[in-house]
């Protein structure tokens, strides 16, 4: 299963990027969804920061939210992370 989220611009898909994906171990530095405030997503990490990803609007946000859920809750996991400009291209299986 892919999917696409578009971000605000290349800096923010980048940063997603990196916070999605461990290579080696197939996971996610991810562990949590704190807050939605319109296009802005603000996820908790691993080492128990918490950062801010503009996405494009709150459809993305929405978008990107119901698909790491399952890999959140252990039923999924990430296969790769592909960025082509500002878009993030992720996939799980």
């Amino acid at each position: 299963m892919k999917i696409n989220i578009t971000c605000d611009d290349k800096y923010e898909a980048q940063k997603l990027a990196n916070f999605i994906f461990i290579k080696e171990g197939k996971e996610t530095y991810i562990t949590g969804i704190l807050n939605v405030i319109k296009n802005e997503l603000v996820i908790s990490l691993k080492d128990k920061s918490a950062h801010s990803i503009l996405l494009k609007d709150e459809e993305d946000v929405e978008k990107f939210a119901d698909f790491i859920q399952s890999v959140l809750d252990n039923e999924h996991t990430l296969k790769s992370t592909r960025i082509i400009e500002h878009v993030v291209e992720i996939a799980k299986e």
